[in-house]
């Protein structure tokens, strides 16, 4: 266990945890349903747009996946850095910053005249976001009851997952209409209205009070107690993995479905995303589960679903193909839910390092898997592709059997 140096006291509490049912929790659920929304709005709303990168900047597949792959990749990072400065301001101030500055950098990234603009723009959005993810889980790890924290996180998955469909089926939409330009400004404005009213809803911290900057070694070594409690760690490479299987997936699921015999439009393959409504209610089905029955029985059948679904995207039927991705979304969020709920409870304190080293995991696995699944579609086409994930989604299996506590 990490012990706090005098210099640098806990935290103190200045309120009864929210419970289920209150108006705070409302207030906060709705608040976090917002972050969540505009965070990953704008990490994915490049992704129906690859096709079109090819197409407008003259570059292969695997490159357009950089304008993706570069965002999460420096989200990692710049979750790292923020969880070792963020305990010194408050965490609303934290997420509210992210969220403007990542909403303006989208709309600097849709006027780009060179794709190594274009690049850099998404890369520092990337860093910006970097203040929402894990100071927002820190914030209902701090604030919510523990009885009730797994629907509290179920209802901010649910807001990524909402946010994830909406910035792929809006810009896919919006591109066909206008342009991709014109897409990503009305992307970037979302941004800036959901700021608006996450900043009008979130309550100030009860659980939580900033607290002067500790020094390097101190968080080095919160950070290895982490890497040291036992579950942990199998937590964060669940979410290593389990992110990266469903990027690389859908990443090239547009290349696959914009050529024959299939021929789709950017609009029409930006429809299949609704099936991220489905993937919103798994996460918070999911999250109340788990409080009742158990982390691992749901993480196993979470994992369970999304293998299912990537066997039926094998299939040449376009139905089949959509209700395998329906699945492999379905699949994904239930074990994101879980995991990440998890963490919180497993690290008894320091929770905001406990949730960067996951989210670390998260969104490198995005990066790292995004570009291996690049290799595998030039290598291999879509089979190579679905045989790398099935066998990470088979690791993840026995990982979860093997190191995640039931409960």
């Amino acid at each position: 266990m990490t012990v706090l140096s005098p210099a640098h006291p806990a935290p103190t509490l200045t309120g009864e945890p929210v419970r289920r049912g209150t108006p705070q929790y409302r207030r906060i659920g709705a608040a976090l349903f917002l972050t969540g929304f505009s965070a990953f709005s704008l990490v994915y709303c490049v992704q129906p747009l690859l096709t079109e990168f090819t197409r407008a900047f003259h570059v292969t597949p695997a490159q357009s996946a950089l304008s993706m792959s570069l965002t999460t990749g420096c989200l990692a990072l710049s979750i790292l850095i923020m969880s070792a400065v963020a305990d010194s301001f408050s965490r609303r101030r934290v997420m509210l910053t992210s969220l403007l500055a990542a909403a303006l950098l989208n709309g600097l990234a849709a006027l780009a005249p060179t794709w190594t603009l274009l690049l850099l723009c998404r890369a520092l959005e990337g860093l910006a976001l970097g203040g929402v993810p894990a100071v927002a889980m820190a914030y209902l790890a701090e604030e919510i009851h523990p009885r009730d924290l797994g629907a509290a996180m179920g209802q901010y998955v649910g807001g990524t997952a909402f946010g994830g469909m909406m910035g792929r089926v809006c810009i896919g939409l919006l591109s066909d209409v206008t342009s991709w330009h014109a897409a990503l400004l009305v992307m970037a404005g979302a941004g800036l209205l959901s700021a608006a009213g996450f900043a009008l809803l979130l309550p100030p911290s009860r659980g939580f009070q900033p607290r002067p900057a500790a020094p390097a070694r101190e968080h080095l070594r919160r950070w290895a107690a982490h890497l040291r409690t036992p579950g942990l760690g199998a937590l964060f490479t669940l979410g290593f993995l389990n992110l990266g299987v469903m990027v690389a997936a859908f990443n090239y699921l547009s290349f696959r479905l914009h050529a024959p015999p299939y021929a789709l439009s950017a609009a029409a393959i930006s429809l299949i995303f609704l099936t991220y409504l489905l993937g919103s209610a798994a996460s918070g089905w999911g999250g109340r589960l788990a409080d009742r029955r158990g982390r691992r029985p749901l993480l196993t059948i979470g994992l369970t679903v999304s293998s299912a679904g990537l066997a039926l995207t094998l299939l040449t039927p376009l139905p089949v193909i959509i209700l395998g991705v329906t699945l492999i979304t379905v699949g994904f969020f239930i074990t994101h839910s879980v995991a990440s709920s998890s963490v919180g409870q497993l690290a008894r304190r320091d929770k905001g390092h406990a949730s960067a080293l996951y989210l670390l995991a998260y969104y490198a696995g995005s990066s790292v898997i995004g570009v291996l699944g690049g290799l595998a579609w030039a290598t291999g086409g879509w089979a190579l592709l679905v045989a790398l994930c099935a066998a990470l989604l088979l690791l993840l299996g026995l990982l979860v059997t093997r190191s995640v506590p039931r409960r």
